[in-house]
């Protein structure tokens, strides 16, 4: 019974291969963004608490890149899993366009509304903070971050079409390119080193956006320079034309996950929001709790990239039971990594806080978070491979419903009730709506045993 779930050595050295990229790129970007907090963090309370509400908002626009790129990225797969370089080459330019344009909708909207978004944020007790200054600080940095949101975008087209055909070593590169220059420009602009002013939360914005363009540039160039190696990117400009029946098999497979990604990231927006009205202080922990989480999380990260690629590549070949069983181990070896890494994050969780020049209350309740973040990442990891595994199969109507909308019934459902309703402490209301996912794993179990996802799109 157990060798269903585990592989061969052939298996696991194919993994690795796709993997260990990946998982570097992300590491180091999450650790360099754990740092960037840590320079942030040192200019005080208002200042990180600024920089998170901003990212907050944010996160709403990258994660509808997300959504909308997905969908292309499921043809991308099976198109190149075909052998279809004309389907991938069109694929392409369909991301392109859509990266643009969400982009320019996004910059529109935090223009006008930004601001506003960000006092929502900022209607719970102080706790002794400055409230006002916060506001300005977070209104300077989001402002100037909208720059980078097109570079960021366009960045997404090329390194997920260069993993749906298996390269993953390039956007490594222009990854760790990226974020060391960030973490130089960092330390040059928060503090004013090297002779350039302090400019605090705004340097730390200028900086990301900089390397946003620094890691445009290299993807590109590497991308069009080694064309012979990318097919599908020859003549990739030459003209914007695409079928228009590929356009809407893609729309329809694509609206969905971008409606879901959107849903979802306004439901963790407004999580947060609730999650602010127990002061500053949570603010400031949660901020802290959750660049630590994505630290821990790389590997999850690269998992659900590992199932889109490896079983989207044999949907696209015709080999469904092939596809099922790759997905099986990775599953399964998925939840076995993150069953040690949950420790890891628990036994490392005095020890972060003190990386931070905060309050000895933001540390204390940030321990407090970092516990229950780790003891319910086994959870969240199994729902995040099972939402890629029925992704992978274009059946992207069930992950809205299974992602999106599971997210306002349940969590923000649960979130509201908890802070508005009770006089539960953050620590509590937290573990409540992270482990609330639990009921998510059992309807990810009964779908993955119906076997309904193993399909092949790009040939219906």
């Amino acid at each position: 019974m157990l060798h269903r779930f585990i592989g061969s050595k052939a298996f696991y050295k194919s993994v690795l291969t796709l993997l260990i990229p990946i998982v570097i790129q992300q590491f180091i970007s999450s650790f360099v963004s754990l740092l960037d907090n840590i320079m942030v963090g040192s200019l005080g309370r208002e200042a990180i608490s600024a920089a998170s509400i901003a990212n907050s908002i944010l996160m709403v626009h990258m994660l509808a890149i997300f959504g909308g790129l997905s969908g292309a990225s499921i043809y991308g797969a099976q198109f190149f899993g075909k052998g279809d370089m004309d389907g991938m080459r069109n694929t392409f330019r369909i991301k392109v366009y859509f990266a643009v344009f969400c982009s320019l909708a996004a910059i529109l909207v935090y223009l006008v509304f930004g601001e506003t978004f960000l006092a929502s944020f900022l209607r719970g007790e102080s706790n002794g903070g400055d409230l006002a200054l916060t506001l300005r600080l977070g209104t300077g940095y989001l402002r100037i971050m909208l720059w980078g949101l097109i570079p960021f975008s366009l960045v997404q087209v090329y390194t997920g079409t260069l993993r749906e055909a298996g390269e993953t070593r390039a956007p490594m590169v222009a990854g760790i390119i990226a974020i060391l220059t960030n973490l130089f420009l960092n330390w040059v602009l928060i503090y004013g080193h090297l002779g350039a002013q302090a400019l605090g939360v705004e340097g730390a914005a200028i900086a990301t956006v900089i390397s946003r363009y620094v890691e445009l540039c290299v993807v590109v160039f590497h991308s069009h320079r080694h064309t012979e190696r990318y097919l599908f990117l020859m003549n990739a400009y030459r003209s914007f034309r695409v079928p228009g029946k590929l356009i809407g098999r893609i729309a329809r497979t694509g609206l969905p996950l971008l409606i879901n990604e959107i849903l979802w990231s306004l439901a963790m927006t407004f999580v947060s929001q609730l999650y602010s009205s127990r002061g500053l202080n949570a603010v400031a922990a949660l901020n802290i709790n959750s660049t630590t989480w994505n630290l821990f999380c790389v590997i999850m990260f690269a998992m659900g990239s590992a199932v889109s690629i490896m079983v989207g590549q044999r949907l696209g070949a015709g080999k469904m039971q092939e596809a099922r069983d790759v997905d099986r181990k990775l599953i399964f070896l998925t939840e076995v990594l993150h069953i040690l890494i949950g420790l890891a994050m628990v036994l490392c969780s005095p020890l972060i806080p003190r990386l931070y020049n905060v309050e000895p209350e933001v540390q204390d309740l940030t321990r407090r978070l970092l516990v229950i973040a780790g003891l319910s990442l086994p959870v969240h990891s199994f729902a995040h491979v099972t939402y890629f595994t029925i992704r992978s199969g274009g059946r992207t109507v069930i992950t809205f419903f299974f992602d999106g909308v599971y997210a306002w019934a349940v969590t923000v459902v649960l979130a509201f009730c908890l802070t508005r309703f009770t006089n539960l402490d953050i620590i509590q209301i937290y573990f409540c709506v992270q482990f609330a996912d639990i009921l998510k794993v059992i309807i990810g179990l009964l779908m993955l045993r119906s076997d309904f996802w193993a399909r092949n799109v790009v040939n219906e």
